[in-house]
């Protein structure tokens, strides 16, 4: 006898992971609609700049773009520039060259991964793993992880 279940498309078809950016007109409710929970929230934006500027000794600064994810995530990155931004992490000896936008994923990366460990809120935690996973997709992923790991 031939058991075949049908499962509906959602499950057969590969679920993308997209990034959509926050307009103008939304991006003062960015960190309190999608961080609010989370002890120290208001904190986030002043510790990405701070990575940023250790990861990156050519960041001065500048304007950014705030993303949400389709998975419930949410970053930001500085705008884009001609040419790869250079990043090293002393903490792990680790260099890479990467887009702008890349190099904004890794420092929220950071900035999330020890917000997480310094608050133990499993909220912050699971706002890390949905920028992971998005940046696992991601075209430049091998140069973020590498500044990441």
């Amino acid at each position: 006898m031939d058991k075949r279940i049908s499962l509906p498309p959602e499950v057969t078809e590969p679920f993308i992971l997209t990034a959509t950016v926050v307009p103008d007109e939304e991006r003062l409710r960015f960190w309190p609609q999608r961080f609010g929970s989370i002890p120290q929230w208001i904190t986030l934006e002043p510790r990405i700049f701070a990575w940023m500027d250790r990861l990156c000794v050519d960041y001065s600064g500048g304007v950014w773009n705030f993303y949400t994810l389709s998975n419930g995530g949410a970053f930001m990155t500085p705008e884009e520039s001609d040419g790869l931004w250079s990043l090293f992490n002393i903490l792990n000896g680790n260099g890479a060259e990467m887009s702008a936008e890349a190099a904004g994923i890794a420092a929220c990366l950071m900035a999330y991964s020890h917000h997480a460990c310094r608050t133990e809120c499993d909220a912050m935690t699971e706002h890390y793993y949905r920028l992971r996973d998005y940046a696992l997709n991601y075209p430049e992923c091998n140069a973020i992880m590498h500044i990441i790991d």
